[in-house]
């Protein structure tokens, strides 16, 4: 059985530096850059300006609120407290 699982880990870290390893600071790069202009489009709307994607986030709104709801109740909220959000 020990035998088994060290052959396995073997298997999956050949297998991490076969195919990760090449990759792996190019996709934390990315994802830095992702989380940069997250950060940027969350501070534009702090400070009240609007986002250069807003009007194209518009037709994402009835999804969204829709995913909320269903979000809300799983978490046990028949309706959610504030009015106008959803319900």
């Amino acid at each position: 059985m020990a035998d088994d699982k060290r052959w396995w880990q073997r298997v999956a870290d050949y297998h991490d530096a076969l195919f990760m390893v090449p990759w792996r600071a190019g996709i934390a790069r990315q994802a830095r850059a992702e989380e940069d202009a997250l950060v940027a489009l969350l501070f534009l709307e702090a400070l009240g300006i609007p986002g250069p994607a807003d009007y194209y986030a518009l037709e994402l709104y009835p999804d969204l609120i829709e995913a909320f709801h269903r979000w809300h109740q799983r978490m046990g909220m028949e309706h959610f407290p504030e009015a106008g959000v959803c319900c």
